[in-house]
């Protein structure tokens, strides 16, 4: 009888299925989150609580009434608001990986809300609203325009929209480290704190709910066409383009309320949908009210639920969604059948015909960029060459040597991953490797804050070497190709990111300490570490050189490599676990450092060094080179404030790829 009550009739239609689960979810959440409400204050007292004077009621009266009462509800509006936002992406694009976040919608709203809270305070007074939803236009529509060309390819639009976030996100950490105080307020924000203290918000998000949803259901016959081809929207007289605008438009409109409002809240947008269209909502009226019943579920679950964690204060809701929705996401998403970009038909870069000069050229660019961070810096009478042996010896050349030393590791640990994988998309950071390590790290610095070099290696290593273990494992399956390995990083990614916000919105004071090594910082590095990593990095080449061998086989396959006497279980587990080692040797020198890993093989690759030990020393060379120009001009660009050399190294590397994308499209 149990389970007759608790399983929905096959016989019913697929809609109303759908929309059967998604309310048997949110009645759930709800069921789950009232009961809370009463713990903390009783049923039977709310009506007096609610039309009572203020001032005469009681502290947990208060908080129930003007705390409480009203997250309940910004929950309920803000998942719906999510779960529709991403249905209307999603059937805009045709893309079931559409998203906010996805789009690079929440990092640009986010980083205008930062650029108006410094710059414009005022905007913010008459509509913060609506400077987000113009940082998130911009940003929307910088990812499309990227993604026109290939059509919406899912593999096109994780691509550009991942760089964009990218971007966006380092602009935003750059802000944060310059203004610590005045935007501390937004680190709440970025975590999506869900904690209130009145209904301003709830007066907020309720009539731009409201008037989304009375202008999707009007829009639900004419959006609907997009499921056809193009040709076939203009035989019936609808313009695709402008039914795609005005999804895309509500749906940024959606996202950018609840980032003003709440802050970003990962993966419901996403999930949502997905929920919607597993359940069985296959038309879009259906599927439009089963994501947001969906979404309001989401988020009204996930914040009871953390109420239950044992953590200190209050925890941002929307970082702990993401930490732990990410990888249930992941593997929903892997189950999906995606189209893959289509190949394209141009052959790789020809080989350098002197690659001996090219390589000695790339060795006096980086000695040329060594010897400007070491020598050349701007000091308050101006730009100056050389100084103090003090200053040159205990400050600069630690900084220098740990640079380089970090690009050197980046850069072999990405060659390593690419010819393994035999894709230029798969990096240490695109794979999410350095997210992987950098979560490892952070958990232990705020569980064992005395952990010695050692164990921070030993943990970082660990957690590397498990994530690149797991890839190995799909790339059975999934033979490496494009678009699973970037939902793999954007998982990953989603991962780490959660981590970092939830430090950092928790209030734990050394949430600040952590965002300078988040961001890549050499400010801390000390000369002995920095020589210990440096050797580390020229034995590590020195014992990839003899394996280079391998490095040429194992993309041919197992059959041709196990021809040729090259074991391939045991020489992938051997690269894979030395990619690990370094990866997390760099990242425990400078922090989790973005596109290094990823732009130095590319390059290489480009200028014509194809095989294994030509693209190993270009790319060690290059990696090198742009560790040492990122840190030099992080040290100059906003003098005397400093940029530290992961968020220049993300910075250059976005800019670079993004126009690679654009070039190509």
């Amino acid at each position: 009888m149990s389970s007759q009550i608790l399983t929905l009739p096959n016989r019913l239609p697929l809609a109303s299925r759908a929309l059967g689960w998604a309310g048997l979810a949110l009645l759930a959440a709800l069921t789950l989150a009232l009961w809370q409400l009463q713990q903390l204050w009783p049923l039977a007292q709310w009506a007096s609580a609610w039309h009572a004077d203020p001032a005469q009621l009681s502290w947990p009266a208060l908080e129930w009434r003007y705390a409480q009462l009203p997250r309940l509800v910004v929950c309920l509006l803000a998942g719906g608001a999510l779960g529709l936002s991403g249905a209307l992406l999603q059937q805009g694009l045709g893309n079931p990986l559409a998203a906010p976040e996805t789009l690079g919608i929440q990092g640009g709203a986010l980083l205008a809300l930062a650029l108006g809270t410094l710059y414009q305070p005022h905007w913010l007074q008459q509509g913060g609203q609506w400077l987000a939803m113009g940082g998130g236009a911009l940003a929307a529509a910088l990812v499309l325009g990227l993604a026109a060309r290939r059509h919406y390819s899912p593999l096109a639009l994780l691509l550009a929209g991942l760089l964009v976030s990218l971007i966006c996100g380092a602009l935003l950490t750059l802000l944060m480290l310059r203004h610590d105080i005045a935007l501390l307020a937004l680190h709440s924000h970025l975590a999506g704190s869900l904690a209130q203290d009145g209904w301003q918000p709830v007066q907020q998000l309720a009539p731009a709910l409201a008037v989304a949803a009375v202008l999707a259901a009007l829009l639900v016959r004419p959006l609907g066409l997009l499921a056809m081809a193009d040709q076939g929207v203009r035989s019936l007289g609808a313009s695709p383009g402008r039914l795609r605008l005005l999804a895309l438009g509500l749906a940024i409109f959606l996202s950018a309320q609840v980032v003003s409002q709440v802050g970003v809240v990962s993966l419901v947008a996403l999930a949502a949908p997905l929920l919607a269209r597993l359940s069985g909502a296959r038309r879009l009226g259906p599927r439009l009210l089963a994501a947001s019943l969906f979404g309001a579920a989401l988020l009204l679950l996930a914040d009871a639920l953390v109420r239950y964690l044992p953590l200190q204060g209050d925890a941002p809701t929307g970082s702990l969604v993401a930490l732990l929705g990410a990888p249930l996401l992941g593997a929903l998403v892997l189950r999906l059948s995606l189209p893959e970009a289509p190949a394209s038909a141009a052959t790789g870069p020809a080989r350098h015909g002197k690659p001996a000069r090219l390589l000695g050229g790339l060795l006096g660019l980086s000695l040329v960029a060594g010897l400007l961070g070491l020598m050349l810096a701007r000091g308050p009478s101006g730009w100056q060459w050389g100084g103090e042996a003090d200053l040159l010896l205990e400050w600069r050349l630690p900084r220098l040597l740990g640079a380089l030393a970090a690009g050197l590791l980046l850069a072999q640990a990405g060659v390593i991953v690419q010819r393994l994988a035999g894709n230029p998309l798969a990096s240490p950071e695109v794979l999410g490797i350095s997210s992987s390590c950098g979560l490892g790290l952070i958990l232990l610095g705020l569980l064992v804050p005395e952990a010695g070099r050692g164990l921070q290696l030993l943990v970082g290593a660990g957690s590397a070497f498990g994530l690149l273990a797991v890839l190995l494992w799909w790339s059975r399956r999934y033979h490496f190709s494009p678009l699973k390995l970037l939902l793999c990083g954007m998982t990953l990614t989603t991962l780490y990111g959660a981590a970092q916000s939830l430090v950092l919105g928790s209030g734990d004071p050394r949430g600040l300490q952590l965002l300078s090594w988040m961001s890549g910082s050499t400010y801390y590095v000390t000369g002995p570490l920095a020589l210990r990593l440096l050797a580390l990095a020229l034995a590590a080449g020195l014992l990839l050189w003899p394996l280079c061998r391998w490095l040429e086989l194992l993309p041919l396959g197992t059959a041709s490599a196990s021809a040729f006497g090259v074991g391939p279980q045991r020489s992938r587990l051997g690269l894979l676990a030395l990619a690990a080692l370094l990866t997390t040797a760099a990242t425990l020198l400078v922090g989790p450092i973005s596109f290094v890993g990823l732009l130095a093989p590319h390059l290489a690759r480009q200028l014509g060094l194809c095989r294994a030990r030509e693209q190993l020393l270009g790319a060690s060379l290059l990696g090198a080179l742009v560790m040492l120009l990122a840190d030099w001009l992080g040290r100059l660009w906003l003098f005397p404030d400093q940029v530290p050399a992961g968020l220049m190294a993300s910075l250059l590397g976005g800019l670079y790829f993004l126009c690679c994308l654009w070039r190509r499209a």
